[in-house]
């Protein structure tokens, strides 16, 4: 006699009652065989139609792998709910397997239900079941129904399961109740390191950072998958220096990272410039063989295209051998950001070749590469074509886009009628586009147009008041930009600081406005000044400090003083004190670059024979030979 065993969270189990199957009788094992062989749905449904015919269709066996493929692995969970209402004597396995269906495709109030109904007919509750149920509360935010099922829990004697703990943990945990995530916690047996990742992640899943610190400190012995949780809680809570610390201290302690881990890592060293630590990652990749996957290459990509190295990012992109959506998006939205226009729209188009059918984010990143390249005619070209060819209706970034080209243009009163004639109502940051437009064009009329509608509908942010007060200190008007600075005042909005980091020797170096704070700081005002005089000088005097940016009513003098201490222009200053001559010199700005802190920089790196790449919040200046790969427009 053999058993036919069937497979739940990766544990065997075996249906009530087991039947014996004559060994010499295989029509069982052949059809579960052939259901887990298929793959479409169709081949389901064609499977199934012969097991009717053969009267096996309510064989719990044969059942259980029907509604189990069907909803997970198909994601067709109205068959599955079929097959599971179509046959006789349910059990618990039947009811699970359907469950779990309910929670991958993410219905989880389906899902709650279901559970209810198995309860009212008197089939008890498994380990399995009673994890899936949890999970479906715990995204559901069920609090009632979580702690009805911890009370069944209890009655059942199931308590002392160690999924079911580390359910029941997750689920309070989500929930915010984070007492009696820790009293389930409390019974676990010391040192569970799996057990305490979980309680690490909900907290930063509830920005609770130093709460997660705290707990990562008490567990002694940490796994791979305890420290990739610590970075990766780190990076979504915006704490990106404290998860390259803590990747270094993994590395201190041995513990080699995964998959995971290194795409983690790269998004921190994506977001905040740090170049030579991302490099030692895809080293890293390359010295384990770690496979360069389109989630590792993805990650890849995206780093050095942030990190400012787009060369490298295309070297990639090139060397992968399978790429998807996700890597090509990758690589259009890196080659958009740095201006380089024509190679992003030629990708596209390889993209279409192969027969890949772009996404929402594709086009983002293709419309957002016309804009950097004025590229107007194509850029409304393929503006149509997302409805008309490849069935995308444009969402408000892809019209934003195109607000963004017909500014860049010289055309901000088309773009005006542009979004006026549009389906949905124009956010803050397309209207703010458009008024950065009117800024750059000196069009003071359309400029005040715009600043008044997002002040009379609430949507202005800080760079709204300070777009329109530059707007108004370009036309001399200085009472008025006055009466911007006191209107954000009374708003109770404050200015972004300024804020720029530098990376040398691996390690990150920040800079504020007039920042005194580095220990470096008499050299780098030493360099400063030294620039300030050589640009000024006869042999270089074609430069002049563009004062009437400042938004103050102050003396020139005062006024050239707050341009020269701005935060990027101290970072390239370390830079240029800290580094080898010729070497590249890579900064990142929380905030968009200045008109005056443009022009000096192109003239330092004429002067200093360097290249100079600064990000700032609308994309990467490539200043090479007093030229910006902007074109002086961002």
């Amino acid at each position: 006699m053999s058993y036919c065993t069937v497979t739940v969270a990766g544990h065997s189990i075996y249906p009530p009652n087991p039947i014996s199957i004559p060994d010499s009788s295989s029509h069982r094992k052949q059809t579960i065989s052939l259901l887990q062989k298929c793959k479409h749905i169709n081949q389901i449904q064609s499977i199934h139609a012969k097991i009717i015919r053969n009267g096996h269709e309510h064989d719990p066996f044969i059942v259980f792998e029907l509604i189990r493929l069907s909803s997970s692995k198909f994601n067709s969970i109205d068959y599955a709910c079929k097959v599971f209402h179509h046959t006789h004597n349910q059990n618990v396995y039947l009811y699970t397997s359907l469950i779990d269906g309910f929670v991958f495709s993410r219905s989880y109030v389906d899902a709650i239900r279901l559970y209810c109904q198995m309860i009212s007919e008197s089939i008890l509750p498994d380990n399995y079941v009673i994890t899936s149920v949890l999970k479906a509360c715990g995204s559901l935010l069920a609090l009632r129904e979580g702690r009805e099922v911890h009370g069944q829990v209890l009655k059942l004697g199931l308590s002392s399961n160690r999924s079911i703990r580390l359910k029941l943990m997750e689920f309070y945990c989500k929930c915010g109740e984070f007492k009696d995530a820790i009293q389930v916690f409390d019974e676990m047996p010391d040192c569970d390191v799996v057990a305490s990742t979980v309680v690490i992640t909900c907290y930063f899943d509830h920005g609770l950072v130093e709460r997660a610190i705290d707990l990562f400190n008490r567990v002694k012995t940490k796994d791979t998958v305890c420290w990739t949780a610590m970075i990766d809680g780190l990076v979504r809570n915006g704490e990106m220096s404290r998860a390259l610390d803590v990747f270094r201290e993994m590395q201190w302690e041995n513990v080699r990272p995964n998959e995971v881990t290194i795409v983690c890592v790269l998004s921190a060293c994506s977001q905040m410039g740090a170049l030579e630590l991302g490099r030692w990652v895809h080293s890293y990749v390359g010295k384990y063989r770690i496979e360069l996957n389109h989630f590792v290459g993805g990650a890849l990509i995206n780093m050095y295209s942030r990190c400012g190295d787009i060369d490298e990012a295309r070297r990639v992109f090139e060397v992968m051998k399978e790429r998807n959506v996700i890597t090509y998006n990758s690589i259009i939205v890196g080659l958009a950001l740095h201006g380089r226009s024509i190679e992003a729209i030629e990708i596209f188009r390889e993209m279409l070749r192969r027969g890949l059918k772009p996404s929402s984010v594709t086009f983002v990143g293709v419309l957002n590469a016309c804009s950097h390249g004025g590229l107007l005619d194509l850029g409304f070209e393929i503006f149509h074509s997302m409805a008309k060819d490849h069935g995308i209706e444009p969402h408000i970034e892809h019209y934003g886009c195109m607000v963004d080209l017909l500014g860049r243009v010289g055309r901000p009163e088309e773009a005006y009628n542009f979004i006026t004639s549009m389906k949905m109502a124009p956010d803050h940051i397309m209207l703010g586009a458009l008024l950065s437009a009117c800024k750059i064009h000196g069009n003071l009329e359309l400029g005040e147009k715009i600043a008044k509608t997002l002040l009379d509908c609430g949507k202005a942010d800080s760079g709204t008041y300070t777009l329109l007060s530059n707007v108004y200190a370009l036309s001399g008007k200085w009472k008025e930009a006055a009466q911007m600075r006191a209107k954000m005042k009374e708003a109770g909005i404050r200015k972004e600081p300024g804020c720029s980091s530098i990376e040398v020797n691996n390690e990150i170096h920040e800079f504020m406005l007039g920042d005194i704070r580095h220990p470096q700081r008499d050299e780098i005002y030493n360099k400063l000044q030294e620039l300030n005089k050589i640009l000024r000088s006869s042999q270089q005097g074609y430069y002049s400090p563009a004062t009437e940016t400042v938004l103050h009513d102050i003396e020139d003098k005062d006024k050239e003083w707050a341009l020269s201490i701005h935060s990027e222009r101290l970072a390239i200053c370390y830079g240029l004190i800290s580094t080898k001559p010729s070497t590249t010199i890579r900064v990142v700005k929380n905030l968009r670059v200045c008109n005056d802190c443009h022009s000096m920089i192109k003239l330092i790196a004429k002067l200093t024979n360097r290249k100079i790449v600064v990000r700032d919040r609308n994309r990467f200046h490539h200043f090479e030979n007093d030229t910006c790969s902007c074109g002086d427009y961002w």
